[in-house]
C-alpha cells in the first residue's frame, strides 16, 4: 500500500544544525516576518539536501512563529513532513493539526495527520481522517483521484493489520474499481481472500480480469493458491523486479577484511521470537559446534518477551540488532564482521528486508525455512533442501541450487514446553468419534481441498473436523460451503489460539491431521509427529508441497504420503473407517517417533554445518 510523502521534499536523514553566520542570517530573515514562501522552501531544501535537516525544521517553526501568510498551510504541511522524518511525531502531528486549521481542505496534510493518529495506536482517528480524504477527492481530477486512492489503500491496510478482513477487501474492491492496475493492492485482495477462505479465491472487480489476478498473486499467496513451480517462479521474480534494489557491481563482501578463524555463520531474521521459524530453530541454534563456529543474528524480531525469545537470543554468540538501520548499512556492517556464511530465515514473507542481501554483504547466502520455495532473490545462491522436498525435476524452477543434507531438510526443537494433556470435552469434541484434524492456518485452506475433507465426512459418518479458528470470516465461509455439501455445521468444530504448550498436548486429542494443499504444514506437521499424531499428506510438485512429505519419509511414515488427491481422499477415508490402523500409527510415533531420523537433531545440525563449512572454506580460499 502506499505511504505519504512530503510536497517537494526528497527522502532526508538526520543532521545537527550548523551555526554558521549565514544561518543565522536565514533564521534572522525568517522570525521578521519578512521572507517569502518561495525563500523559505528553498533555504529548508537546499540544508535538507546538504543533511541538515533538524535547521531545516527549526526555520520552518521559525518562519511559521513570526509570518502572517496565506500560504502558511503549505509551511506547516512540509513542517510536519520533515519532524516526522526526524521522528519527532508528537510535532509532526501538531503542526499537520495547523495546516488542516489554516485550510480544512488540505489532503495532503490529512492524508498524513492519518500517519502520526495511526502511530500512537489511535485506528479509529487515522480511519475517521482517511475517510474525509475519501469523501473529499472521490470525484475530483487525476490528482484528486491519486490522493483518493491513496487513503482508500491506506485504510485498507490499516484493517487488514486489526483483522478487520471483511472492510479492508471491501476498501480494495473499492480501490480497485478506480483504478485497476495496482500491483500492491492485487496482491493483498488476493491474500486477504485466502484468509477469509473466501471462494473462488480470483474474484474479478472492475475492470481487473482473472489474468489480471494471477499475474497479481503475490508470491506467498502463490505458495497457497498454485503447486506450479513455474508460477510460484514467476510470482516471486515479479517480487524482485518490483521491491528489490539492482545488486551492485562490484558485491559488498569483496571490499571487507580477509576471513580467518572460526567460521562466522550469520542469521538474518525479523522471526527470532514466538514464530512458526523461532518455535522450529532454537535447538538448531544452541546445538552448533562453537569450537567450529562463531554465531551471530542480525534480527529485528519483536521483543515479544516470551520464553522463547529469551533463550533465541542466548543461543548466540552475538544478537546484533538492526531494526534500527537502513538496508545498506546492515549490509556494510554484516560485511564488517566477516560474515563467512548469510543464512536467510526471512524469504519473501511480511517484514523481509532482501535488500540486505541483494548487497552481498556475506561470500556464501542461504535461504532457509522462512520461504519454502525460490526468492529468486538477487545475492541467494543457495536454499538447505533434501532430495524428497527438491528432487532434480525441481531444479529449473530456483534461482538457487540446492544444499542437499542427506535426511530431512527441517530442523525442529525437542525441548518444546507440553502441557498437561486435555479431555475431548474441554475442546467439545465427541468423545466416540474419529476426529480428523488440520491446526494449519486458514489462508493455505483451499476450495479443492475442503471439498475433499466434506466428502470424506460424508463417508466417515461418525466423524468430525477439528480446525484452527483463525478469524471469524473463514469460519462462517467454511461452514456455508459445509452445509452446501451435505455436512451439518455440527462437524466442523474450531480450536481457539491458545498458549505453545497447551496447542502441542491437543495433538493428543486428534486421531488423524489431513495435510493442506499445495502449502504443506510446516512447524505443525513437525509438532504433530513429535505428539504422536500421524499425517495424510498429499506431495505435488512444488518444494513446499513435499514438505511434510519430506518429514513423513524421515520419521519412516512413507505409506502416508499420497499423489494425487484422489488418492489422498481414499486413503483418508480409509484410515476413518479402520482406527485400528492409525491406532497402530500412534503406537510406532509413540515407541520410536522421537528416536527417528526427523528428530536427530545432533545429527541434522553436523551435517547442515558440514555442507555450509565446505561452502565457506571454499569462498575463503582464491580463484
Amino acid at each position: 500500500m502506499t505511504t505519504s510523502t512530503p510536497l517537494a521534499t526528497p527522502a532526508i536523514t538526520p543532521a545537527a544544525a550548523p551555526r554558521a553566520p549565514e544561518v543565522q542570517a536565514a533564521f534572522t530573515r525568517a522570525g521578521s516576518g519578512q521572507m517569502p514562501l518561495n525563500e523559505l522552501l528553498d533555504q529548508a531544501q537546499a540544508w535538507q539536501n546538504a543533511g541538515q535537516n533538524d535547521a531545516a525544521a527549526d526555520l520552518y517553526g521559525e518562519w511559521i512563529a513570526h509570518t502572517d501568510s496565506p500560504f502558511k498551510h503549505v509551511a506547516a504541511f512540509n513542517h510536519g513532513t520533515i519532524l516526522g522524518a526526524l521522528s519527532r511525531h508528537a510535532e509532526a502531528e501538531a503542526a499537520y493539526t495547523l495546516a488542516l486549521t489554516l485550510h480544512a481542505h488540505f489532503p495532503q496534510a490529512r492524508l498524513n495527520l492519518g500517519h502520526a493518529l495511526e502511530r500512537k495506536g489511535e485506528h479509529a482517528a487515522a480511519l475517521a481522517q482517511w475517510q474525509t480524504v475519501v469523501n473529499d477527492t472521490r470525484d475530483g481530477g487525476l490528482e484528486q483521484r491519486e490522493l483518493c486512492l491513496h487513503a482508500l489503500n491506506n485504510m485498507a491496510r490499516l484493517n487488514e493489520q486489526i483483522r478487520r478482513y471483511d472492510v479492508a477487501e471491501a476498501l480494495m474492491r473499492d480501490s480497485l474499481t478506480i483504478k485497476p492496475d495496482q500491483f500492491d493492492v492485487l496482491q493483498h485482495y488476493v491474500h486477504i481472500r485466502q484468509k477469509q477462505c473466501e471462494w473462488p479465491m480470483y474474484q474479478p472487480v472492475g475492470q481487473v480480469t482473472l489474468n489480471n489476478l494471477l499475474v497479481g498473486t503475490s508470491a506467498l499467496a502463490m505458495l497457497s493458491a498454485s503447486d506450479d513451480p513455474a508460477l510460484q517462479l514467476m510470482a516471486a521474480q515479479r517480487f524482485v523486479a518490483e521491491k528489490v534494489a539492482k545488486p551492485p557491481a562490484r558485491a559488498l563482501h569483496t571490499l571487507g577484511p580477509q576471513r580467518s578463524g572460526k567460521i562466522r555463520i550469520g542469521y538474518l531474521s525479523g522471526d527470532l521470537c514466538m514464530h512458526a521459524v523461532g518455535l522450529l530453530t532454537a535447538e538448531m541454534f544452541e546445538l552448533h559446534d562453537k569450537s567450529r563456529f562463531e554465531t551471530f543474528a542480525f534480527c529485528w524480531s519483536r521483543d515479544d518477551g516470551s520464553p522463547l525469545r529469551e533463550r533465541l537470543v542466548k543461543s548466540f554468540d552475538h544478537h546484533v540488532r538492526i531494526a534500527h538501520m537502513d538496508d545498506i548499512t546492515a549490509a556494510r556492517l554484516i560485511t564488517s564482521l566477516s560474515i563467512d556464511v548469510l543464512v536467510d530465515l526471512q524469504g519473501l514473507t511480511n517484514g523481509a528486508r532482501p535488500n540486505i542481501l541483494a548487497q552481498r554483504p556475506a561470500p556464501v547466502q542461504v535461504s532457509y525455512l522462512g520461504f519454502p520455495g525460490t526468492c529468486a532473490l538477487p545475492g541467494v545462491d543457495w536454499i538447505v533442501a533434501d532430495r524428497y522436498v527438491m528432487p532434480e525435476a525441481l531444479l529449473p524452477f530456483h534461482t538457487e541450487k540446492p544444499i542437499y543434507v542427506p535426511h530431512c531438510y527441517q530442523v525442529s526443537d525437542r525441548q518444546r514446553e507440553i502441557g498437561s494433556k486435555p479431555t475431548r470435552a474441554q475442546y467439545k469434541l465427541p468423545e466416540n468419534a474419529f476426529v480428523y484434524a488440520s491446526f494449519n492456518n486458514n489462508f493455505k485452506f483451499t476450495e479443492s481441498v475442503f471439498a475433499s475433507w466434506m466428502r470424506v465426512l460424508h463417508a466417515v459418518p461418525n466423524s468430525v473436523l477439528w480446525l484452527l479458528a483463525d478469524n471469524e470470516w473463514s469460519r462462517e465461509n467454511m461452514l456455508r460451503v459445509a452445509e452446501a455439501n451435505g455436512v451439518t455445521r455440527e462437524r466442523l468444530i474450531f480450536a481457539p489460539r491458545v498458549a505453545p504448550p497447551d496447542y502441542l498436548a491437543r495433538f493428543q486429542l486428534a486421531d488423524l491431521m489431513l495435510d493442506t494443499f499445495p502449502y504443506n504444514a510446516g512447524t505443525t506437521a513437525s509438532d504433530a509427529l513429535w505428539m504422536g499424531l500421524p499425517i495424510l499428506t498429499l506431495s505435488g510438485r512444488s518444494y513446499i508441497s513435499r514438505m511434510a512429505g519430506s518429514l513423513l519419509t524421515a520419521v519412516g511414515l512413507p505409506d502416508l504420503i499420497t499423489d494425487t488427491l484422489p488418492q489422498y481422499e481414499k486413503l483418508a477415508i480409509q484410515l476413518g473407517q479402520c482406527p485400528e490402523r492409525v491406532a497402530s500409527y500412534r503406537r510406532y510415533l509413540a515407541e520410536q517417533g522421537h528416536s527417528s531420523r526427523l528428530f536427530d537433531m545432533p545429527r541434522l545440525v553436523r551435517d547442515l554445518e558440514d555442507a555450509l563449512a565446505r561452502l565457506a572454506l571454499a569462498a575463503r580460499t582464491p580463484n
